[in-house]
């Protein structure tokens, strides 16, 4: 791999700013580092960075924190989030969680646009884990993983 890849901790940091500055307003529910589990994959949002570094962010979670976190980005009560909110939603954290990654990252390199599965099974088989981030918010899953591609064309 070129350049120095990005650890737990730099994610973590990285996603407790993104929740501190979208989604826990208020300060009151901020972000809970967990140990490593399987991360729950209700609703998973990922972006892929190519250029010098080739890889993967993907940010998966409960549909419950998926609507929490769509009510909050799009300043709606929880009952009003819808699907398209929540892909919205999940789409944009993974957006801006990867643009904070890619800029870790040596140059060239860009982000591309969000995909995002709802009830879905992403899988990346050409690609291996290099940081994960295991958490908690608002009672409910939430993990962040960046993913290195391990094939030469890019995965």
């Amino acid at each position: 791999m070129t350049g120095n890849a990005p650890t737990d901790e730099d994610l973590f940091a990285i996603a407790e700013q993104v929740w501190s500055s979208y989604l826990d307003l208020e300060g009151t529910s901020p972000l809970i580092q967990m140990p490593r589990t399987k991360p729950s994959s209700d609703v998973s949002a990922s972006v892929s960075v190519t250029g010098a570094w080739r890889g993967h962010v993907v940010v998966s979670c409960t549909m419950p924190a998926a609507r929490s976190a769509a009510a909050a980005l799009l300043g709606i009560e929880l009952d009003e989030a819808t699907e398209d909110d929540v892909t919205d939603a999940l789409g944009e954290l993974a957006n801006i969680i990867g643009g904070n990654v890619k800029s870790l990252m040596p140059e060239p390199s860009a982000l591309s646009l969000p995909v995002v599965l709802v009830n879905g099974s992403p899988g990346w088989p050409s690609a291996s884990e290099v940081c994960q981030l295991n958490g908690e918010w608002l009672g409910e899953s939430v993990a962040v993983q960046v993913l290195e591609s391990t094939n030469e064309k890019g995965a």
